[in-house]
């Protein structure tokens, strides 16, 4: 991992960068240095520009934000977590292997603004792409409460306690 980004909960995402093959020189852009966001929908989809169809990247136009955005929220509600999934390949031209120094100190000065296009900070130091994604897809997962959460809820409550959100963050 050539940088991280953890999850946090301000932040609703976790981002890292890779070297998609440790063997090549990364001339090619399927083997250089690729950047890997996963998140809250709401977080990841505004971001991207292309999503992965069939194996292409395509235009992420409204027909195609309209189906994703109505997963998400069929997922939703059915109580499950629904993750985001996206990716920018790092072009070998400006982003060598090895030679890179990527910064994650200052990176919300520059990255968080989700309407802010890659071109708008490409030439600040140690910045990389955190728009303009391709989306890869979104996840389900099924995340119960943990055991005895309704018990506790329910003690809470008799002690006078306004319960109004249980979750793992």
């Amino acid at each position: 991992m050539e940088c991280l980004i953890p999850f946090s909960s301000d932040i609703k995402f976790n981002l890292f960068i890779r070297d998609m093959n440790k063997e090549s020189d990364g001339t090619n852009i399927e083997d250089n240095l690729c950047v890997f966001m996963k998140g809250a929908p709401e977080r990841i989809l505004s971001r991207c520009t292309k999503m992965l169809v069939g194996g292409e990247e395509v235009d992420f136009n409204q027909e195609l934000k309209d189906e994703v955005n109505k997963a998400n929220s069929d997922f939703g509600k059915l109580g499950e977590r629904v993750l985001a999934f996206a990716r920018y390949r790092l072009p070998s031209d400006k982003y060598k292997k090895g030679e890179y120094k990527f910064d994650v100190k200052t990176w919300k000065n520059w990255g968080l603004d989700a309407k802010q296009h890659t071109d708008a900070y490409e030439n600040v130091e140690g910045s990389f792409p955190m728009n303009d994604l391709t989306l890869i897809g979104v996840v389900s997962l099924n995340d119960p409460p943990r055991p005895q959460v309704d018990l506790s809820v329910l003690k809470c409550r008799a002690a006078g306690i306004k319960v109004i959100m249980v979750t793992g963050d």
